[in-house]
C-alpha cells in the first residue's frame, strides 16, 4: 500500500568484482547500491515506478572493503507533488562483527519522481513530519536541492560561455 512504506534498507556483500585499483570498493557501485534502494523505497511509497532526477550532497566517508557487509538505507525526508526526497545512509562492517559495529561510509540525499507509462510525472502521497527531528531532516532535503540548483545554474553559464575564467 502507497503511502505508508518511508524507511527501507537493503545489504549487500562487498565483492572482488566491487573494487578499485586501490583495493576498496569503488564510488561508481556504491552510488548503484544507493539507486538500487532509492528506487525500492520510492516505489515502495508512491506505489509508481519511479526514477532518479537528482542525487545531492553525496559525501563519501570511510572505504568499504572487500567481504564488508554493507547496509544502505533509504529514509523518506520530503515529499513534493510528485517527488520523493530521500536521505540515504551506507554502512560497512564485517560480518563477524555486531551491527553496531557498523561505520558510516557514504550518506546522501537522493529525489525520485514516480512516473506513468508514457513517462510523465505522477501525484504522490505526501508526507509531513512530526517531529522535531523529521522537520530537520525535511530542511536538509531542501537545502540540498536548493544547493545543486545552484550548481547547475554555474555550470550552465559555463558551458553558454557566459562566465569568462
Amino acid at each position: 500500500m502507497s503511502g505508508q512504506q518511508r524507511q527501507l534498507a537493503m545489504r549487500f556483500l562487498a565483492e572482488p568484482s566491487d573494487v578499485n585499483f586501490g583495493g576498496k570498493v569503488h564510488g561508481g557501485q556504491v552510488m548503484r547500491w544507493i539507486d538500487q534502494c532509492g528506487y525500492a523505497a520510492a516505489v515502495g511509497w508512491s506505489g509508481h515506478y519511479s526514477v532518479t532526477v537528482a542525487v545531492g550532497g553525496i559525501r563519501f566517508v570511510a572505504p568499504i572493503r572487500i567481504g564488508d557487509l554493507v547496509s544502505v538505507k533509504a529514509t523518506l525526508i520530503h515529499t513534493g507533488t510528485t517527488s520523493m526526497h530521500f536521505a540515504v545512509d551506507v554502512r560497512a562492517r564485517d560480518p563477524m562483527q555486531d551491527a553496531d559495529q557498523a561505520r558510516l561510509c557514504t550518506h546522501c540525499v537522493i529525489v525520485f519522481v514516480a512516473v506513468d507509462d508514457e513517462g510523465q510525472p505522477l501525484a504522490v502521497p505526501g508526507w509531513a513530519p512530526d517531529s522535531e527531528e523529521d522537520r530537520r531532516l525535511s530542511e536538509y532535503a531542501l537545502k540540498v536541492m536548493e544547493l545543486s540548483k545552484g550548481i547547475e545554474s554555474t555550470v550552465a553559464r559555463y558551458r553558454t560561455g557566459a562566465a569568462q575564467p
